[in-house]
């Protein structure tokens, strides 16, 4: 009989539990979330799967601090942010999350350096600028404004703006959303190479099945619960995906 000890399973990043969202308008009410369980994990990529109105982004917003749930709970790490004030989840948010959305959100004035560097003036432990930028391919852009660099490039500096400051954890709403297919492939290139380097937790929502290739986990959403979840024994690289 073996003597080893089991191996331990991690401590999850994230974790919510039986997370139900409810929205009520005038004599309405709509079933956002209905029960959910869910867990990230360090240097885990987890992509989120679902139909519009399945309740993708409201999850996300409330594992992020950006919503409250209507009952249930989420934690970060030992920390239960399920009911926190503004402050707290203010600077939960500020310190350990970073998000990316489907639109990019730049300042126009700003170069890219410059709308990375927003972050890193707040930001407790942050990566220099430049480093950011280099970290999605974009050293040789970083003075560029907005207006001069491509849909794709303009959605990796704000990825680069979401690391910047180290976060534990990537929140991705459809950053592939508003792309071609190519230029679709390079911004899923850029977070999987912060995934990968710098361990960040990094869950993403998107319509693209193919997507799922990529990660550790992939969570079907349906009607505001949790339909199935598919362990990938495999990930594969981004560039290798069949779009």
């Amino acid at each position: 009989m073996s003597d080893a000890a089991p191996m331990l399973k991690p401590t999850p990043t994230l974790s919510a539990h039986n997370l139900v969202k409810t929205y009520v308008t005038g004599d309405v009410e709509v079933n956002a979330l209905r029960g959910v369980d869910f867990e990230l994990y360090p240097n885990e990529m987890v992509v989120l799967l679902g139909a519009s109105g399945s309740g993708k982004s409201t999850l996300l917003n409330i594992l992020g601090g950006l919503d409250l749930p209507s009952s249930g709970e989420v934690f970060y790490g030992e920390q239960n942010i399920s009911h926190a004030d503004e402050r707290t989840l203010t600077l939960f948010r500020r310190d350990h999350v970073g998000f990316v959305f489907q639109f990019y959100n730049l300042i126009p004035s700003l170069t890219a350096y410059e709308n990375v560097a927003l972050v890193t003036e707040i930001a407790p432990n942050p990566l220099p600028p430049e480093e950011a930028l280099k970290l999605v391919k974009l050293g040789d852009r970083m003075h560029h404004f907005p207006s001069q660099l491509s849909g794709g490039e303009q959605q990796r500096v704000a990825i680069a703006r979401a690391i910047a400051k180290q976060p534990d954890i990537l929140l991705c709403d459809e950053p592939t959303g508003a792309l071609d297919k190519q230029t679709g492939i390079l911004v899923m290139e850029a977070i999987e190479n912060i995934n990968r380097q710098l361990g960040t937790a990094t869950a993403v929502i998107t319509h693209n099945t193919v997507i799922g290739a990529m990660a550790d986990r992939i969570v079907n959403i349906s009607d505001g619960v949790i339909s199935d979840i598919v362990i990938n024994q495999s990930r594969q690289p981004a560039k290798n995906l069949v779009w």
